[in-house]
């Protein structure tokens, strides 16, 4: 969790992603990053809907597509028949690069808040992936209020 945080506040720091200071090779490590996550994202699809949706889910993706802001984006999504028949949005994972973002961002289509529901000392230890993303989102989001120099390890140096 650490270290993405801190490539991601370098990045803001020195103005670049990765090792991408224009447009073009920021939009070609963006399709890369894709590709990379695409088996993780349909893992990840997978594993939900085996276990919560018993297997009646319909996964879709776009690969990378223009967004309606004319940035980047691609969408990985979850359908499922009650989902459908209730008229709502399926559960979706996104990643995006908008046009007037300095780097790429994800995302969910509707994460904000999470359940709580620990009565056992492994139901809370097996809460602590859920409790990382939730911290590293939040000083994220932070950061985005403000910026970067208000996390001491990307002033003082920290990087990559």
């Amino acid at each position: 969790m650490s270290t993405a945080l801190l490539r991601h506040f370098a990045d803001l720091r020195d103005g670049t992603h990765g090792d991408a200071t224009s447009r073009a090779d920021k939009e070609r490590l963006f399709r890369a990053a894709v590709t990379l996550l695409d088996p993780h994202a349909h893992r990840a699809l997978a594993e939900l809907d085996a276990e919560l949706l018993l297997g009646t889910g319909r996964q879709t993706a776009t690969g990378v597509v223009r967004s309606a802001d004319g940035g980047l984006e691609a969408v990985w999504a979850l359908s499922w028949p009650e989902q459908r028949a209730s008229d709502i949005p399926p559960i979706t994972l996104r990643a995006f690069y908008g046009a007037g973002f300095h780097h790429p961002h994800l995302r969910g289509g509707t994460v904000r808040e999470w359940p709580l529901n620990v009565f056992t000392p492994d139901q809370a230890a097996a809460e602590l992936p859920t409790l990382r993303a939730i911290a590293a989102a939040d000083l994220h989001n932070l950061v985005f209020r403000r910026d970067f120099r208000i996390v001491p390890a990307t002033t003082n140096g920290a990087s990559r």
